[in-house]
């Protein structure tokens, strides 16, 4: 006779899965990357010329000199991850993943039994990056956000810091940074620098949607776990959930060009791994409506805020920073939606690219290679 925990697992083993055909995934590819190449990629640019505006403006802002950037690699990306999380587990961020290291083929996980985001790294924040050939060959708004994300990103005094900190100050420089190197090299009317001063909040927008998604999920997981719920209705409205979260995300209007604006795996894994970027984010997007239209104040505020060890600090300066427009989002808990902006503002920004691996029907072990735009 089955234990209760061998029927919990055989339960969730065989939870059904939604298949996605290999058609209609193609089309979902071709339309994501029909949208980020709207601008020529930076490849066609010239990415030696784009690296010395961005490290210039970079000098400027007080960012730490990193050697990131200085060198092209025909290699596809920097490193294969491939983040894991059980049916029901949802980690507060990708800190709280299991991690292997995959191949270009993709992640030998069981996905029956796990949720998998694999994610080919395109840059790294080790201060010593390559030009990769996926980053060259990404959107121009792409490629100007992610240089400064990981630039930022490399300051020493914030590696004792939560990535959900760093990550989501990071997402907000790089926005910043990449908007101005646009407008100083194009014009304020350039289609680049008006797609770029936009993605501030519209990613804003996405974080509201999976902070919030985030909390509930947890709470249902939590729900399993004492016995309030049963498994079937667990699994049932975590289905629903996700679902509603995919339809939230798609409406966001108009579409980013430097971020995925729904998630890469739509599963535990890829929902951990967008929330290390968007917990944090509304207050970071506060100190930005505080300081603007000053670009050099709201990186000098960021790195004010961030410069200490303890994640509370680091809260209570941001709020402090730009008190009269904190949200009323409270972190101990279940964040709550922020109030929505209703202006575009640019200064006078990661996403990455990801899959989520499906299972089969077979008890087997296989390779799964789904790409997809990722999220930031």
């Amino acid at each position: 006779m089955e234990s209760g925990k061998t029927k919990r697992r055989r339960a969730l083993e065989v939870a059904p899965a939604k298949a996605i055909c290999a058609a209609a995934l193609l089309v979902a590819l071709a339309g994501s990357l029909a949208a980020a190449e709207a601008t020529p990629p930076a490849a066609a640019n010239g990415w030696q010329e784009l690296i010395r505006s961005i490290k210039q403006l970079e000098k400027v802002l007080g960012f730490r000199r990193t050697k990131s950037f200085a060198h092209y690699s025909h290699k596809t990306a920097v490193s294969f991850r491939c983040y894991y999380t059980g049916k029901l587990e949802l980690p507060a961020s990708y800190e709280g993943l299991h991690l292997k290291a995959g191949t270009q083929e993709g992640c030998r996980i069981d996905p029956r039994r796990y949720e998998v985001f694999f994610y080919p790294v395109e840059a790294a924040p080790n201060g010593k990056s390559p030009v990769t050939a996926s980053l060259a060959h990404e959107s121009m708004e792409r490629f100007l956000v992610v240089v400064p994300h990981e630039d930022f990103h490399a300051n020493r005094e914030f590696r004792q810091l939560p990535a959900t900190l760093t990550e989501a100050a990071s997402t907000l420089a790089g926005f910043l940074t990449a908007s101005e190197v646009a407008r100083q090299k194009w014009g304020a009317d350039s289609e680049v620098y008006r797609n770029l001063a936009r993605e501030p909040e519209l990613f804003l927008r996405k974080a509201e949607i999976v902070n919030r998604y985030h909390a509930q999920l947890s709470k249902l997981y939590a729900a399993e776990r004492s016995g309030e719920l049963a498994l079937p209705e667990v699994l049932a409205r975590k289905d629903k959930l996700f679902q509603e979260m995919q339809q939230a995300c798609k409406g966001i209007s108009p579409d980013p060009r430097s971020f995925n604006k729904c998630l890469a795996a739509n599963n535990n894994a890829g929902l951990a791994f967008d929330m290390t970027y968007t917990k944090y984010y509304p207050l970071m997007y506060d100190l930005f409506m505080a300081y603007r239209p000053n670009l050099k104040a709201t990186i000098d505020a960021l790195k004010q805020a961030l410069s200490t060890r303890s994640e509370s600090e680091v809260l209570q300066r941001l709020r402090n920073l730009a008190p009269h427009f904190v949200s009323s989002i409270t972190y101990s808990g279940p964040p709550h939606p922020v109030p929505q902006r209703g202006t575009t503002l640019g200064p006078s920004v990661d996403g990455q690219r990801g899959q989520e691996v499906r299972g089969s029907a077979e008890p087997q072990f296989e390779y799964v290679t789904v790409i997809t735009k990722c999220c930031t």
